[in-house]
């Protein structure tokens, strides 16, 4: 059972560093590759909750931004409507901290290097929500967050609400 368990995290790790480096291959892309897709995907409106809970990073780049930029790329492609909510809590919750607060809390003197990429995906229309809890445990308070970003009042029951809400969840 160990040695299953430990396979299959062996092979998300894989998976995640391997698919944010490449994008969709999309209809039109196909006779270009001689690729045969045998299950196409077809993007519709969607509602789509992150849940950012741990550290997955190829090199310095996180693999759940990079997520959030390939969805909204593919997504404005199609024409689909895409809502997207980022819940960070636990061992990711500090690249939602503003420039002081990311330096005390990561003992650092560069400021949070997510800062413009979370910005942007803000202008984009992606909501930035942080854990109460994980802010609590860590005594961050909204003043240390990146402007816009949000606090519910706990991760874990915030994913249940919105996947109730009729939101996908993604765990990057």
């Amino acid at each position: 059972m160990k040695r299953n368990l430990a396979a299959c995290a062996m092979a998300c790790i894989h998976l995640a560093i391997a698919i944010p480096l490449s994008t969709p291959v999309l209809a039109q892309d196909l006779n270009a590759s001689g690729l045969h897709i045998d299950v196409p995907v077809k993007v519709r409106d969607s509602r789509v909750a992150f849940n950012m809970d741990h550290l997955a990073f190829n090199g310095d780049q996180s693999i759940g931004l990079t997520y959030m930029q390939l969805m909204l790329k593919n997504y404005r492609a199609s024409g689909a409507k895409l809502e997207i909510i980022a819940v960070f809590h636990g061992a990711i919750g500090y690249l939602l901290l503003d420039d002081a607060a990311y330096n005390k809390a990561r003992k650092t003197n560069r400021g949070n290097p997510y800062k413009d990429e979370i910005l942007d995906l803000q202008k984009q229309g992606v909501r930035f929500e942080e854990c109460g809890q994980t802010a609590r445990n860590n005594g961050w308070v909204n003043a240390d967050l990146i402007p816009g970003v949000l606090v519910n009042s706990g991760a874990n029951l915030r994913l249940v609400q919105l996947q109730q809400d009729g939101f996908a969840e993604i765990h990057p």
